[in-house]
Parts: structure tokens; C-alpha cells; sequence
């Protein structure tokens, strides 16, 4: 298992959760939900500025496949928002940089998290940015998992040249 802070990112149209782990990977835990910005790149930059102030080594953005492992029409949202992390994280000089960014798949995240939030009182209407946070945890807990009994990092990373992946799919 890999040392290092991990930021989970639960990608959606109107809202970003974001959790993070611990330094040993153990555990993921919610951060914030950041509002997905039309335009203009607030929400990487907001990403980003999380990613840095905790030192993370690595940002897991979920990746939506439906039930059967197709593709959905946020499947290439998520790709294009991870694309766009990987692209930003670039530094100047064209080196990359020292954080990575890996897809992981999602499937049932948002299920869960709404699960769990039903299970401890809260209602849906009322929670949606902390479903968005309680989604991030999922998919981030479930790539710590995965890593810890597979040995290897989980997913696919995404290149820093900015359309193409670097490793194939492994999750």
C-alpha cells in the first residue's frame, strides 16, 4: 500500500464531492462538495487548491459505468472532468507533476451513500451536497480497498497529455 493523502471525487452536473484519506490509507473520510462551474475552471481550481493544502499524492475520480460496465453519458463527463485535473496539474515547464489522477470505477456510489444516509436519519432532499461528499467516500474507500488487496494501484491513470491514458483499466 502506497503512503500518501488521496483526494475520492464524485463528479455530478451541478455538484463535486470531494473526500480525502489518511496519510496511511486506511480510511476516507468527506471534505467538501465544490459547485460544478459552467465554465471557467472554478471547481479544478477549487479541486486543485484542496489537493495542495492537504499535499495529496494522488485525486480518484469516479468513474459512472452502468450496472453491466457500458457506458453512461456521465461516463465521458467524468473522463473529460479527469482529463481537465490531469491537464491543470501539468506544471509550466511540461513536466509532470507529482500528483497523479486515476479513474476508478463507481458503480453504485451514489446508492450507497443515499443508503447510508437513509440509515442514519437523513433525508435525501435535504442532503443532496452531502450525498455528493458521502459518494466521494465511497468511491475513495472502495480504491484504498482495492489497492490494499490487489497490492496496485487501482483504476486507470490518467496521462498529464491530457487525452490519452497512460495504463489500461484494471478496476
Amino acid at each position: 500500500m502506497r503512503t500518501g493523502v488521496r483526494l475520492g471525487i464524485d463528479v455530478g452536473k451541478a455538484r463535486i464531492g470531494v473526500a480525502r484519506c489518511d496519510l496511511h490509507g486506511m480510511l476516507a473520510t468527506p471534505v467538501e462538495t465544490v459547485p460544478r462551474a459552467a465554465s471557467g475552471g472554478g471547481d479544478i481550481a477549487r479541486i486543485l487548491e484542496l489537493a495542495t493544502e492537504i499535499d495529496a499524492i494522488e485525486l480518484v475520480v469516479g468513474l459512472p459505468l452502468g450496472m453491466s460496465g457500458h457506458r453512461t453519458p456521465s461516463t465521458e463527463d467524468a473522463e473529460n472532468f479527469a482529463e481537465s485535473l490531469a491537464a491543470q496539474l501539468k506544471r509550466a515547464d511540461g513536466a509532470a507533476a507529482a500528483i497523479s489522477v486515476r479513474l476508478v470505477d463507481e458503480r453504485l456510489s451514489t446508492v450507497s451513500a443515499q443508503g447510508q444516509l437513509r440509515q442514519a436519519g437523513k433525508k435525501s432532499k435535504q442532503s443532496r451536497g452531502i450525498i455528493d461528499q458521502a459518494a466521494a467516500v465511497v468511491i475513495l474507500q472502495h480504491a484504498l480497498d482495492m489497492e490494499r488487496s490487489r497490492g496496485e494501484a487501482p483504476g486507470t491513470l490518467v496521462s498529464q497529455d491530457s487525452d490519452q491514458a497512460a495504463e489500461s483499466d484494471r478496476s
